[in-house]
């Protein structure tokens, strides 16, 4: 189901920040630089979320969060509330509006997401190069474990997508049934930058989950991985079997 995503901000950098973050979701973005603007956007549209801004010229968002209250249909629109303020009054008065939540500026696409997923459930987008889909044929459930089938031969676009996606994944994970993951490297016959990089940021958000996890990889790979600096501390083993073994 594509999601109807409204961001209000008279910030450009904000509003490219909010729609770089929902890009890999099956979402239609919307974006307005004032609330009048955004209430304009609003009723033509009726979106499914709105990330308004606090603080605008023209017409702020407690102002247009007034209006949209005021009119039966846009009640109920979950709005996310962004504040450059963080002190006690300012989120008291930010709660007391009715909003569903609020993020303090500056603030990271992936913390939006997080947020955002507690209101709408994202799928990722099945997009004419296929990177959703096909992200789904690379993460096999195998009991107690989720293994990630990884390649050298992954473009950008996809390597984002998959980070996305298992990123949703481990936090489903943390939330419910505890599991592991196997990075499994079986496919791969070198060690590259771009490989390790990739890596690396799937270790971090696996890390920042709590979530266990080990590689599995060919003789020759495995040996050369246990010699870089960078991955010093992951259990690396040949093969999945092993793999499972050294979590």
């Amino acid at each position: 189901m594509t999601h109807k995503v409204l961001t209000v901000d008279d910030s450009k950098t904000i509003r490219t920040i909010v729609k770089k973050a929902f890009k890999p979701y099956d979402c239609e973005m919307f974006e307005a630089e004032n609330g009048v603007e955004g209430l304009a956007v609003a009723v033509k549209v009726q979106p499914d979320l709105i990330v308004l801004d606090l603080t605008m010229p023209v017409m702020n968002g407690l102002e247009m969060l007034e209006k949209l209250r005021d009119q039966q249909t846009f009640m109920a629109i979950p709005v996310i509330m962004l504040t450059a303020e963080s002190g006690r009054e300012n989120v008291i008065r930010i709660v007391k509006m009715g909003v569903k939540d609020y993020i303090v500026k500056p603030f990271k696409g992936e913390q939006l997401i997080e947020r955002a997923e507690k209101i709408l459930k994202l799928e990722l987008k099945k997009d004419g190069d296929g990177e959703g889909l096909e992200v789904m044929n690379h993460i096999v459930t195998d009991g107690e474990f989720e293994i990630v089938l990884l390649s050298d031969k992954f473009s950008k676009p996809f390597q984002s997508a998959l980070e996305e996606f298992l990123q949703k994944r481990i936090r489903r994970m943390k939330e419910g049934e505890r599991k592991k993951v196997i990075f499994d490297l079986s496919t791969v016959s070198a060690v590259s930058v771009s490989l390790v990089k990739l890596l690396i940021s799937l270790f971090s958000k696996c890390d920042a989950a709590s979530c266990p996890y080990a590689v599995a990889a060919n003789r020759g790979v495995a040996q050369e991985m246990k010699g870089l600096a960078e991955l010093s501390s992951v259990a690396i083993a040949e093969g999945v079997d092993a793999a499972k073994q050294a979590i």
